[in-house]
């Protein structure tokens, strides 16, 4: 009996030893098969890390994205309708007030086949010599049409074939809204179509153009503008003209992310006055400086046949003293409204008067010995004074 079981306990030893020796084969067998793990093909297929790639329905044929479409699309149809606009000067300079040529740069955009290009007044204010390169390289010189100081817009026109001139489509700058998408074209640092890309940061912003003369409806932008940029064109995403960029607010003349453009419906009442008459045709109120009071704007110096002084407006009053002249401002009209709206500072009431034509009638509302008076003027003549002082 004790034979039986030592023969049958090793009969079972050697069967489960077989089997080990079986398992143990094919497990070498297998890892030799595979490659080794750490080389460049020796991972798991389970364990290899995907590789994501963007779906292919986020791109249009050319591989762009909606929102690079737009930017690429825009600056293809108005690159050529902007020009780098290059200035001469002279200025005296030193004791002997010796001439010395001065250089200027800016941009503007065609605005129609016959060669008429927009910009800003002060990018060809005091140039003797105006240059303009056109998108494929050419350069002309150019006449100046027409340039209103008061609103910083001018007309300058070249003579270039019409084949070579790509007018940019004029949009509707009452249509802008806070957060639009806009593209900024011009000749940074002499950088030739230049675009860069931001939003409307504000509407109805208003900046002072020159001394006393503020606009309302100005356009404040985050695309990036520097010097250079002056008079370039400000378009909307569908490719159209909806402003004029003039200025940057930084203290150092340089790109803070703040930046302000004339809106294009402002442009568009003054430009076909500036290619018919080359100046703005305005009523002369005949108001030429005033001091800023507590009730209101006295009347500093009127013109002597003034629109104002024929309808019974008082000035100061001046007396003679020996060889001295005596002016007493205390008995000149003190300006308080305008067609019954308040006015408080000259620009206000330079704004209010800017819109009317010669002949046109305003009722000028005064304070006069303590009463308030209202009186009708008929303007007259063909331009308002650019600037309205108000002495010291």
């Amino acid at each position: 009996m004790r034979s039986f079981l030592t023969c049958s306990l090793t009969a079972v030893l050697a069967c489960l030893g077989t089997f080990w020796l079986m398992e143990t084969r094919r497990s070498s067998e297998a890892r030799a098969q595979s490659p080794a793990i750490g080389t460049d093909h020796g991972k798991r297929e389970s364990s290899a890390p995907s590789i994501r790639k963007i779906p292919s329905h986020f791109f249009d044929e050319r591989g762009l994205t909606p929102d690079e479409a737009i930017n690429v699309d825009v600056y293809d149809l108005c690159n050529r309708s902007v020009v780098n606009i290059s200035t001469v000067s002279v200025r005296a300079d030193g004791l002997f007030r010796i001439a010395v040529p001065e250089q200027g740069a800016g941009s503007g955009a065609v605005i129609s086949h016959q060669g008429h290009i927009l910009t800003n007044h002060h990018v060809i204010d005091g140039a003797g010599q105006i240059e303009v390169t056109l998108y494929n390289g050419e350069s002309y010189h150019a006449k100046r049409v027409g340039s209103d100081p008061v609103n910083d817009i001018a007309i300058i026109q070249v003579e270039a074939p019409e084949e070579d001139l790509f007018p940019v489509e004029l949009g509707d700058s009452d249509t802008a809204k806070v957060g639009m998408r806009v593209f900024a074209l011009g000749n940074p640092f002499g950088l030739e179509r230049t675009m860069s890309v931001g939003i409307i940061s504000s509407l109805n912003r208003t900046l002072e153009i020159q001394e006393n003369w503020v606009i309302k409806s100005i356009i404040q932008i985050d695309a990036s503008i520097n010097p250079g940029n002056s008079g370039g064109p400000l378009i909307d995403s569908h490719g159209r003209l909806i402003g004029v960029n003039t200025a940057i607010a930084s203290r150092v003349a340089q790109s803070a992310g703040i930046g302000f453009a004339i809106p294009i419906n402002l442009i568009k009442r003054i430009v076909p006055e500036l290619i018919k008459h080359g100046r703005v045709v305005r009523g002369d109120i005949g108001i030429t400086a005033v001091q800023l009071v507590e009730e209101g704007l006295r009347i500093r110096l009127l013109e002597p046949d003034g629109a104002a002084k024929d309808a019974g407006i008082r000035g100061p009053k001046i007396t003679r003293r020996g060889p001295f002249q005596i002016m007493n401002l205390a008995a000149a009209d003190v300006i308080t409204a305008v067609d019954g709206d308040k006015v408080a500072t000259p620009a206000e009431f330079l704004e209010r008067i800017e819109t009317s034509k010669p002949g046109d009638r305003i009722t000028l509302t005064v304070l006069r010995d303590g009463k308030s008076l209202d009186i009708e003027i008929t303007l007259g003549g063909e331009t308002m004074p650019e600037t309205l002082t108000e002495p010291e």
